[in-house]
């Protein structure tokens, strides 16, 4: 059996399906002699390039209006770089051999995103798909990535591009393997949105061949090899379950009707449209800055207006969370984010661009307001980062000044968890982003994979601030929601529900685990669970103290341990 870290709840049986290599590492360095030879490889290597970019643009047109699509087009960008195919074009004018020019030209900037972290460290997989595409083009060989299916199968592969995983045929994926990634990267990430069970981080993968049959249990993480009966009648029957909880449409509540709205993440106005008939009690967090990145100047007003008002008028009158830009960080915007910050993760971002490009909050609360204005519909709205009473205050006036009732904040930092009584005094709402919220509690970066276990959801501190935010909201009779991942974890929405937290926003996929957990628990049971979890020492102590009291069938048919 292997094992790794598994995205989603289902289970599957099916053969293996691999994708197709990355081109060897180019070794010969000496390129062409003369110098019409080497004009003629480097056109060769820039139409390589072009060749690349217009594939993966036709992809990101397909894909038009995603998560997916967005990644395609950033991905299509760096093959058209002309930094990049310049740095090629040079080396190949120097002497060098065109594959292994593209190959050093690309290791340069590897590095140098490497070493710069965050957003940028996170690109470097779209890098190295780039390259692999371009030397198989002048190396006459396969492009890299996932072959066609014959049949329903398990893809494994070291890694997937996005441009690898937009090429799948869905209707034939039962799962994906993946050796490397992580369960934030790109991969992952997609494969959650579109409920496909996926496992990363994989030791072993590479010895799968094509053909072999595997059961994959993403809930467990495992990768069962040549399963026995009873494991693929397990499968199966996992399978059989989830499929009736997606039937399930009504609200979410406990058992004894106490209810919990159950809500989903959307990133653009296209995500919302698909919303449309989905079993979902509205959108918790609406992440605008979709619309920012990858630009060189903001969008108007006018475009942005547009965008909102598609996302509320797609929910129908259904709640809609519209979070304010949160650029900065690991998601920096060309035209506003500053490059000399040391600490960006503790520098201007999220809310405190108010500070250096007050107009973007201007712009953007009246582009709502318009919206609201041309739907009829009242949004929410939300700003990321606040770290006290004042951010809160001067957001509240602000929002409402532009015409917006319906004002909050997202509880990201320690400090407004702690004061959080302050902050419900100035705005109608709060959310918490359980991830940041992590992050900044136990100092530890989270897109580094190795501090898994600090950010860990679970870790007793953490949970003491989300009680504290819980109890403020109760006092305050106001809401607080969730709509970090945790809000997707059936175990800690029953643990968030005993708290007193009033809605749970997460991938759409995670909803029916959820709503089923809820369904097989009364108020009182969530709030002993509460409890029991907010015992242990430490974030596993946590969590098996909080699954000691889960429902038996709740444990068995989510696979919770």
């Amino acid at each position: 059996m292997l094992t790794g870290s598994g995205v989603g709840r289902g289970a599957v049986v099916g053969p293996v399906a691999r994708a197709h290599p990355a081109p060897p590492t180019p070794t010969e360095a000496a390129g062409p002699d003369s110098e019409a030879g080497r004009a003629e490889a480097v056109e060769r290597v820039a139409q390589a390039y072009r060749d690349v970019a217009d594939a993966l643009t036709a992809r990101a047109e397909q894909a038009a209006g995603t998560t997916m699509g967005e990644v395609l087009e950033a991905t299509a960008a760096m093959a058209s770089d002309p930094e990049l195919v310049g740095e090629a074009k040079t080396r190949v004018m120097q002497g060098q051999e065109p594959t292994f020019a593209v190959d050093h030209a690309t290791k340069e900037y590897i590095d140098l995103f490497t070493a710069a972290g965050g957003y940028l460290a996170e690109r470097v997989t779209d890098l190295r798909s780039v390259r692999d595409r371009v030397i198989s083009r002048l190396a006459g060989l396969p492009e890299p990535g996932v072959p066609a299916l014959a049949e329903p199968s398990v893809v494994v592969a070291q890694d997937l591009a996005p441009a690898d995983t937009a090429a799948l045929d869905l209707d034939k994926v039962l799962a994906i393997i993946i050796e490397q990634g992580g369960p934030t990267g790109h991969t992952a990430i997609i494969a959650g949105q579109l409920g496909i069970p996926c496992i990363v981080r994989v030791g072993g993968a590479a010895d799968l061949a094509d053909g072999q049959v595997v059961a994959v249990d993403a809930a467990a993480g495992t990768v069962t090899i040549d399963p026995d009966d009873d494991v693929r009648a397990r499968a199966q029957a996992r399978g059989d379950a989830l499929q009736r909880l997606a039937d399930d449409t009504s609200d979410g509540a406990t058992a004894d009707g106490h209810p919990v709205q159950l809500l989903a993440n959307i990133g653009t106005a296209e995500d919302a449209e698909r919303l449309t008939d989905a079993a979902v009690e509205g959108v918790g967090l609406f992440r605008t800055e979709v619309l920012f990145l990858g630009r060189t100047t903001a969008p108007t007003r006018e475009e942005q207006a547009d965008t909102y008002e598609r996302a509320l008028r797609a929910l129908g009158g259904r709640k809609v969370v519209v979070r304010t830009l949160d650029a900065g960080a690991d998601k920096p915007l060309a035209f506003v984010t500053r490059s000399d910050e040391e600490n960006p993760a503790l520098g201007v971002r999220g809310y405190r661009l108010v500070r250096t490009a007050p107009e973007l909050m201007a712009d953007q609360l009246h582009a709502l307001a318009e919206a609201s204005r041309r739907t009829g519909v009242e949004p929410w709205v939300m700003a990321p980062m606040i770290a006290d009473v004042d951010e809160a205050t001067e957001f509240a006036r602000l929002a409402r000044e532009a015409g917006l009732a319906k004002v909050g904040v997202m509880i990201e930092v320690p400090a407004a968890a702690l004061r959080a009584r302050d902050v419900f005094s100035a705005v109608d709402f709060v959310s918490l982003g359980t991830n940041d919220l992590a992050q900044y509690t136990m100092a530890a970066d989270r897109l580094l994979g190795g501090l898994v276990d600090l950010l860990d959801p679970w870790q007793p501190a953490v949970l003491e601030l989300v009680a504290a935010v819980s109890w403020a909201g109760g006092e305050a009779e106001k809401p607080a929601g969730v709509c970090g991942e945790s809000a997707s974890d059936p175990l800690m929405a029953l643990v968030l529900t005993g708290l007193g937290i009033t809605s749970l926003s997460m991938s759409p996929a995670a909803v029916p685990g959820v709503r089923f957990a809820l369904s097989k628990h009364t108020r009182e049971q969530c709030e002993a669970i509460a409890g029991a979890a907010r015992g242990g020492r430490t974030a596993a102590a946590s969590r098996a103290a909080a699954l000691e009291l889960c429902d038996p069938e709740v444990r068995e048919v989510l696979a919770l341990g």
